[in-house]
């Protein structure tokens, strides 16, 4: 498996012109402000289970337009609060799973909010509870192109919607310290935490691994895997649509709300990862606006990147940050 992007060199030092449209922040502003106004409580329900070293509950808080968005709250048993919390954000088409399978950042003495992905929970892992109710135009089969001829209507203004509605659902809970929230995520779900962290005020920190739904117009073409290929298959019918797709994906782009993100920031990037090629991470990091930034890389590692290595490190940057 051959390194087909930029040198490491420069990648390090890649800092590309990315499209931004003009009302970029009024629309997230506005977006976020009219689910806010639609209402709905936040609903923790404690459930059975086997382990006898965390408390697991079933959460639903109110995502976009006030849909009921799933989650599972993980907590350090007999660990008195308020405690720091880590919201979590899943890969492309997983769902929040099942209890048990997530422990990791508990055991670290962490509150720890696993996000379901609406619509999202059948293609791999162990299912998701969240519908996602609004339809969309024509589409190839997928996320990626849903809503794509209007912003608007575009399937990841409701996630990244979910997502900063779920940072403000997790600092309304009992035990949780509001000051001390951060968000992580790995493909799919980091590219949501530099979305949440671009929206969100306050937090201590993100952690997105090997991000996806960064730098719309490089990754698109430079790879042929999915998801960016179910833009590709798109714009090879939609012929003549292309301005139009990347000016909506760009209201969505991982490095426009990288500038907009101030909290301490640890990346991570694969150098042999075919999936969201290392350009298209670095575009993402190096707009990344806070100055308490760090990148771990893995030289010779396709899309899995650092997996356990990663949690490791994430755990040790976190750390020393709450």
């Amino acid at each position: 498996m051959p390194r087909f992007d930029l040198s490491p060199a420069e990648l390090a030092a890649y800092l590309p012109e990315v499209r931004e449209p003009a009302d970029f922040d009024a629309f997230w502003q506005s977006t976020l402000a009219q689910s806010r106004a639609a209402g709905g409580g936040v609903t923790v329900t404690p459930v059975p289970h086997p382990f006898t070293t965390v408390d697991v509950s079933d959460v639903t808080f109110p995502g976009f337009a006030g849909d009921p968005v799933k989650a599972w709250l993980i907590t350090p048993r007999g660990v008195d609060g308020p405690l720091p919390v880590v919201v979590e954000y899943i890969g492309y088409g997983g769902g929040r799973g099942v209890i048990g399978e997530k422990l990791g950042w508990a055991s670290a003495g962490y509150a720890h909010f696993v996000m379901d992905t609406r619509g999202q929970g059948s293609a791999w892992g162990t299912g998701g509870d969240t519908p996602d109710p609004h339809g969309s135009g024509a589409a190839f089969p997928g996320y990626m192109t849903r809503g794509i001829d209007d912003p608007a209507a575009y399937y990841y203004r409701r996630v990244f919607t979910d997502a900063a509605r779920a940072v403000d659902a997790v600092r309304t809970l009992p035990g949780i310290d509001p000051a001390r929230v951060s968000v992580v995520g790995a493909s799919q779900g980091g590219g949501i935490a530099i979305a949440a962290a671009g929206l969100s005020d306050g937090l201590v920190a993100s952690l997105p691994e090997v991000p996806f739904l960064c730098h719309f117009e490089r990754a698109i073409g430079l790879t042929d895997r999915d998801p960016y290929n179910e833009v590709v298959r798109y714009l090879s019918v939609h012929r003549g649509a292309e301005d139009r797709v990347f000016e909506t994906l760009s209201y969505f782009d991982g490095a426009n709300f990288a500038k907009r993100a101030t909290s301490a920031t640890l990346f991570s990037v694969a150098l042999m990862d075919f999936t969201c090629p290392p350009s298209t991470v670095y575009a993402a990091f190096n707009h990344y606006r806070t100055d308490d930034k760090q990148i771990e890389v893995y030289p010779y590692n396709d899309h899995e990147g650092g997996q356990t290595v990663q949690f490791l490190r994430q755990a040790a940057f976190l750390a020393a940050r709450v």
